[in-house]
């Protein structure tokens, strides 16, 4: 068969361009309340959210992450082991946005980082062999945006600053980075445990239940956390996200950036040996 023949038949079309771009890579797009296309791109919609995301949107909406995360998400698994994500929901009966409305979008200040992104794309990328994660950008062109039109040109840099993203990305990355960690362990490393996943599950999208662990015994007995520490990470709740992922890892990768006391392993073992006997 003809090459060109196949090529008109194919049903289905990417709407991302292969030009990998830079920070500095210029592209056309620009999107405004007075273009006809205006808020199509809210009503069909396939949000991954981030827990930035979360952070910002439960503390506009006034909720806690908990309920948050049960009122406008569904889970998803990320890869192949069960890692948890998630999506943000939709209408009833629709693929529309919950959060548009007839003037437009009604979290916009704290709209998620996909929206902010659209309609560039961002994915991180660690080559084979190097420890260093690298952020690949390009433009993603679907048939109803009529912002590709539009005259204005931008950089990458130039258009991240534009739309907020810088905040979004330098909050997530500890967690990209662990998510890209988890995907390249690859099989020798085995399925993660359920405890691991349910860690994982809480520091990135439940950080109100976080702080109710920190403030545990059983975390007590381990981690040694100065007074003043606690006091500012119980107030500061982006400190105590960034502090969350330093947990993660350490718990995940045995990357040990919190100190633990010095009787901990002690305790540990002479609780589980109780236990055991209870058991017994």
């Amino acid at each position: 068969m003809d090459p060109n023949e196949i090529r008109e038949n194919i049903p289905y079309q990417s709407p991302v361009e292969p030009q990998e771009l830079t920070l500095e890579s210029r592209f056309q797009f620009r999107c405004h309340p007075r273009i006809a296309c205006f808020n199509a791109c809210c009503k069909s919609i396939d949000i991954t959210v981030t827990p930035y995301d979360i952070l910002r949107l439960k503390r506009r909406l006034q909720m806690s992450s908990k309920e948050f995360v049960a009122r406008f998400t569904i889970p998803f698994e990320m890869d192949t082991h069960g890692l948890p994500g998630l999506k943000m929901i939709t209408k009833r009966d629709s693929t529309e946005c919950q959060f548009l409305g007839p003037e437009g979008c009604t979290i916009y200040e704290d709209r998620p980082t996909a929206c902010r992104y659209y309609a560039l794309g961002s994915m991180a990328m660690r080559k084979k062999d190097s420890s260093k994660v690298d952020d690949i950008y390009f433009v993603v062109k679907e048939p109803h945006c009529l912002g590709h039109q539009e005259a204005q040109t931008q950089t990458v840099t130039e258009y991240r600053k534009d739309q907020g993203v810088d905040t979004y990305d330098d909050m997530n990355r500890e967690w990209r980075d662990i998510v890209l960690k988890k995907r390249s362990s690859g099989p020798t490393i085995g399925k993660p445990s359920e405890r691991s996943l349910q860690l994982f599950d809480m520091c990135s999208y439940d950080l109100d239940s976080f702080r109710e662990f920190m403030a545990s015994d059983g975390f007590r007995d381990i981690f040694d956390i100065e007074d003043e520490e606690r006091d500012r990470l119980n107030s500061d709740e982006d400190a105590l996200f960034k502090f969350s992922l330093r947990f993660l890892k350490q718990i995940l990768f045995g990357e040990m950036t919190i100190a633990t006391k010095a009787d901990a392993r002690d305790k540990r073992i002479a609780q589980r040996k109780s236990v055991w006997e209870q058991r017994r």
